[in-house]
């Protein structure tokens, strides 16, 4: 495989980034979202040249490109390990984020940041880029920091709104959090194996498997779990896994093409894809998968609820992210790690072309995200709704949709493990699916059925988008429907990952599913005998039921239920926990720091106090000095007999 074609796909995207970010006056418009089109489109071509190649036999490439420093034996490197794992990434996120920079042509068509978004989202496709292409932990990091900081940019993009500041520097904070956690789980792998490479950490994985660590006296921890603990808790930052979720509904105050860009193939998923690639480690430690699966099951049932009550259309899809991604991690804590790669792909498409349907639902509303003031637009906005439909039919796993395959895989491999913790998230998985298919139908029901809404202003301006947004939304439409019939037998059941993905014979639950696969067609006729099918049907038509006949019961419901309305209206307490108690609480340690350690030790002891006592015995000194012959000649007098005192004494 050519390292110069793998180093261009990524460089490629950074190049058209500097070019629209510094020369973006020198071009215009136009010329920064061209260059920055054809920067990530040749990127998309020649990922799809290197999947095509890994497919027809090239052996996956593992080599470092540049030594940056050796310290202490240790090589401090960029290098690419571009295997099959890695070339299913870099086409998804290439392939989304070509879609993202042609719609964002027309929806930030009249922004004055025009250029300065292109420069931010393409320099974005180049640190996911480097993070999934990583053969090393060095790298991995550089990508896992720099897609927090471009994210950091473009939720704040438009910086003169509070709301947007208060949501980047949430969503700054809260992957801190994470961060540290990834932190040490690398320095633990560092410790262990003294190297950052990644082939030379999976072949310690057993010997690492056998030490044990103690972290408080008298208990001995097993060194892989605390290791992998600590690299799941970097992605729980990334892929907002509870409780660690709070910034991302919040980053939906960006420029909707950003929040298809990071919510559906690329940030978020960069913790699923990061303990996809580490499963050589996690095999190792049956606390560590079980701690992963209890959360995603979690964040998959109770972040769905949130989307239930909430009116605002970006924030129901934002919450359709968390349950998503809560899906996956819980295929990853039962060892089913094609299966959590296979929905990530799946999702990327249907999820992306969800963001951008709604994106163009508030262009032509003329920025109205709220689905209370609108309804029956399926008659202006024809192509937006089908294509709408056909991303909520994938989500809610609709058979023969590519969302189908993936969420119905992923159950059952939920039901084959015999982990601790496994009955639990089956429950929650399984409920899931009714609420995913609640709410996503909800969601269409209230913009696209019903009688309109809208108010004068939206009537008067209102106005169908583009084929420079509707292009993309039939791109991803495509995928959405047809991806997961062609690819669920190879991806799930050939072998496709080969060595990229390791599992113990004794957790391959997805080996279990395979003896019962005969086919694409047969697994989905095969749901009809099955319980997640019936269970989103009555989604569907609950969300009807309630949205449409009789909205006056879905009122009277939230009127009797307050108490649970109020508690998913305020997201469980999460943020008034997070800002009454551990905000409150840090800036508390802070101001006593600086009242008792800064003002009172160092200023008033250390600098203020030294000058003092400086004073003090220059005040005493100079009193000694009287001017008078007589006053010397006796302080020297009573010197002289101090030390004949001392020379006596000391014979």
């Amino acid at each position: 495989m050519n390292p110069q074609l793998l180093l261009a796909i990524p460089l490629l995207p950074l190049a058209a980034a500097i070019i629209a970010g510094l020369a973006g006056k020198l071009i215009g418009r136009t010329g920064a979202a061209l260059i920055t089109i054809a920067g990530v489109a040749a990127a998309c071509v020649l990922s799809v040249q290197v999947l095509w190649a890994l497919l027809h036999g090239a052996p996956p490439w593992n080599a470092p490109v540049y030594t940056w420093l050796v310290s202490d034996n240790v090589s401090m490197q960029v290098g690419f390990l571009v295997d099959r794992l890695t070339a299913l990434m870099m086409v998804v996120v290439t392939f989304v984020s070509l879609c993202v920079h042609v719609y964002t042509m027309g929806y930030m068509r009249d922004d004055p940041g025009y250029q300065r978004f292109f420069a931010y989202i393409s320099l974005f496709t180049f640190s996911m880029l480097m993070l999934v292409m990583a053969n090393n932990f060095m790298q991995l990091f550089f990508g896992w920091e720099a897609v927090g900081v471009v994210s950091y940019l473009l939720i704040g993009f438009w910086y003169t709104r509070p709301s947007a500041i208060f949501a980047n520097l949430k969503a700054f904070l809260v992957n801190r959090v994470g961060d540290f956690g990834f932190l040490l789980g690398i320095a633990g792998v560092l410790y262990y194996t003294g190297s950052l490479d990644y082939q030379t950490a999976f072949s310690w994985a057993p010997g690492i498997a056998a030490r044990t660590m103690t972290i408080l006296p008298g208990h001995a921890w097993s060194a892989m779990t605390v290791i992998c603990i600590c690299l799941f808790i970097g992605a729980m930052g990334k892929s907002a896994q509870v409780p660690l979720h709070v910034w991302l509904p919040d980053s939906m105050e960006g420029p909707t093409p950003i929040s298809a860009l990071i919510h559906a193939a690329t940030m978020v998923t960069a913790g699923i894809f990061m303990v996809a690639r580490m499963s050589p480690l996690f095999e190792y430690s049956d606390t560590a998968l079980s701690f992963v699966m209890v959360i995603g099951a979690t964040t998959a049932l109770f972040m769905g609820f949130l989307g239930i009550i909430n009116n605002d259309i970006k924030r129901v899809v934002a919450y359709s992210t968390l349950s998503q991604l809560g899906y996956m991690t819980v295929a990853l804590g039962v060892s089913a790690y094609s299966v959590a790669i296979f929905h990530l792909m799946t999702h990327a498409f249907f999820k992306a072309l969800l963001f951008l349907t709604a994106g163009a639902v508030i262009v032509a509303m003329h920025h109205e995200q709220d689905m209370r003031k609108m309804g029956g637009l399926r008659h202006r906005m024809p192509l937006t709704y089908w294509t709408s439909v056909i991303g909520a039919l994938a989500l809610i796993g609709t058979p023969f949709f590519s969302g189908f395959y993936s969420k119905d895989a992923l159950i059952e491999a939920v039901g084959e493990s015999h982990r601790y913790g496994a009955s639990y998230a089956y429950f929650c998985v399984v409920a899931g699916v009714f609420v995913t298919a609640f709410y996503t139908f909800r969601m269409i029901f209230m913009t696209f059925h019903g009688e309109e809404r809208l108010d004068h202003h939206a009537k008067e301006h209102f106005h169908d988008v583009g084929w420079d947004m509707k292009g993309p939304l039939v791109a991803l439409a495509i995928p959405s429907l047809l991806i997961g019939f062609f690819t669920i037998e190879p991806v799930l059941f050939n072998g496709y990952f080969g060595s990229a993905i390791r599992v113990l014979e004794r957790n391959d639950v997805v080996a279990e599913i395979g003896r019962e696969f005969h086919g694409a067609a047969n697994f989905a006729l095969h749901s009809v005998l099955s319980l997640p099918l019936y269970l989103a049907i009555a989604g569907v038509v609950s969300a009807w039921y309630l949205v449409l006949k009789r909205p006056a019961l879905a009122t009277s419901i939230q009127q009797r239920f307050s108490w649970l309305y109020r508690l998913l209206d305020n997201k469980y307490y999460f943020d008034w926990f997070n800002e009454n108690v551990l905000a409150r609480s840090s800036r508390a340690l802070g101001y006593g720091l600086w009242r008792g350690g800064d003002q009172a030790i160092i200023d008033g002891v250390l600098v203020n106090g030294s000058a003092g006592a400086v004073g003090w015995f220059a005040g005493v000194a100079r009193a000694l000095q009287s001017g008078f012959l007589y006053s010397y000649a006796f302080w020297m007098i009573v010197g002289l007999v101090m030390l004949l005192g001392w020379f006596l004494v000391r014979l």
